[in-house]
């Protein structure tokens, strides 16, 4: 599960403008999605042990 969901954010963190067809010319969207990442697996981690 943990694989699929990383995959899943480095799709999003790729081609998600393309796909999606936001517009992102500064990055925030990219910046937003590599913050939630990394604060899901910082919980993860917490709750884990």
């Amino acid at each position: 599960m943990v694989w699929l969901a990383m995959a899943m954010f480095v799709a999003l963190i790729g081609w998600g403008a393309t796909y999606f067809g936001w517009d992102d010319p500064v990055g925030k969207v990219q910046l937003a999605l590599f913050t939630s990442f990394i604060l899901g697996a910082v919980c993860g981690y917490k709750s884990k042990g």
